[in-house]
């Protein structure tokens, strides 16, 4: 039975915290289902995870613990992970959704010089410190709902110097609250006005070079970019990757959201971390992306919002052993959503994702998709201590319920951060 699996300890020296009389969701790729484990503890030494398992396994080095905490029978799981924000921008698109009220595509927007173009001339043309505090609120948001790690992109500057500052402000967010924030080089978001219909030239002259900078100060992860018609082509996007490939730099890519260019084939063959969105994705490139280990990101706050007909082919994931993940897409066009709970929901009630695929989708498989499972995403000895603890009866309330935050408590690399 799942309860009764016991997850090994880790020898590790220092002051030792007891999470008792827990139950677990450790979300072990070796358990079944979400790898419950009942009358569970979970045992952190020098903010790592040393044992996490049932209380009768816990090994004797460790009994004798600094601090226990009593859960009071309370559910445990890996810290959530929202795994593909847009969270660093200037103004708001309010405008926009009025427009979408009275029929306008997408499409439509865009042409009209909306959408991405209109919060770039926003993001230009604030400071660094209002950009800071204009994130502050929408990142505290996310994380009262007991979530460690974010990814923040870029995407909203289409110009080097405003895509750096947004790269600057994500990492400044890093040092003012506890949290892991991973970020994604977007330059290739969109074209700028100033390179209507030069594409090419655009990605020469700022891309290209733009990711070159960001890289030797240290302040990109990954490179992401946007492969739609209204965004930028498979051969465009490719010469991004083999830039971003010859820089040692991870990529990923919003991939078949408005059309199928077979973006997540070439997200593919370059090992992507994830491709997103994928709303017109087809088998091949389902198969595709299982075949290369890349995490199929859905985000149902953008095909809400844009109230999309067509939704991501979850069945076809799922029979190509396809890993999926979920993400608010944060954003303030299409997505402006802050609640990692409501997206479990959506992703429910709009995909038909089961229970355990959406909270596997917020925990081990979001840690994946940013190539941190290794650190996050699981209950498992040696991995950073960052779980949440929950006021409910069941795991699944995290998913059913609508408009509810059962936060107890959120640990963070093994201290409390919030209550």
């Amino acid at each position: 039975m799942p309860g009764n699996k016991s997850v090994k300890g880790m020898a590790a020296g220092g002051a030792t915290t007891l999470w008792r009389n827990a139950r677990l969701a450790t979300f072990d790729p070796s358990m079944e289902g979400i790898g419950a484990v009942e009358n569970a503890v979970i045992a952190v030494r020098g903010g790592r995870i040393a044992f996490a398992g049932p209380q009768n396994d816990l090994p004797v080095d460790l009994a004798d613990a600094d601090e226990i905490t009593d859960c009071g029978g309370r559910w445990i799981t890996p810290s959530l992970i929202d795994c593909h924000t847009h969270l660093v921008f200037g103004g708001n698109r309010a405008m926009e959704f009025e427009m979408r009220l009275n029929g306008a595509t997408y499409e439509e927007i865009a042409k009209a010089g909306g959408g991405i173009v209109s919060s770039v001339r926003d993001t230009r043309a604030v400071s660094e410190d209002t950009l800071v505090a204009q994130a502050l609120p929408r990142l505290d948001t996310l994380l009262a709902e007991g979530i460690s790690t974010i990814e923040i992109k870029s995407g909203y500057g289409l110009d080097i110097d405003t895509e750096l500052k947004m790269l600057r402000v994500a990492r400044r967010l890093e040092t003012l609250r506890p949290v892991r924030i991973v970020t994604s080089y977007l330059a290739a978001h969109a074209t700028p006005a100033e390179y209507k219909g030069r594409n090419a030239d655009y990605i020469t002259d700022v891309v290209l070079p733009g990711l070159e900078k960001a890289h030797a100060e240290g302040l990109v992860d990954a490179v992401d970019g946007f492969c739609e018609g209204i965004a930028f082509s498979v051969e465009e996007i490719t010469r991004v990757f083999e830039k971003a490939r010859q820089l040692g730099l991870p990529v990923k890519l919003h991939a078949e959201q408005l059309s199928n260019l077979g973006g997540t084939k070439l997200a593919a063959s370059f090992g992507a971390l994830s491709a997103d969105h994928l709303e017109y994705l087809d088998e091949t490139g389902a198969r595709a992306m299982a075949q290369a280990g890349t995490v199929a990101v859905l985000l149902p706050g953008a095909f809400y919002a844009l109230r999309e007909k067509q939704a991501p082919p979850v069945q076809a994931l799922r029979d190509a052993g396809a890993d999926m993940a979920l993400a608010t897409d944060c954003n303030p066009g299409t997505s402006p959503l802050t609640s990692l709970l409501l997206t479990m929901n959506m992703g429910a009630t709009l995909f038909r994702m089961t229970v355990e695929e959406c909270l596997t989708a917020t925990t081990r498989n979001a840690a994946k998709a940013l190539g941190l499972l290794a650190e996050t995403g699981t209950l498992e000895a040696g991995k950073s201590a960052d779980f949440t603890i929950w006021d409910i009866e069941r795991p699944a309330e995290l998913v059913y319920r609508i408009g509810f935050n059962p936060l107890n408590a959120r640990i963070f690399k093994g201290r409390k951060v919030s209550a």
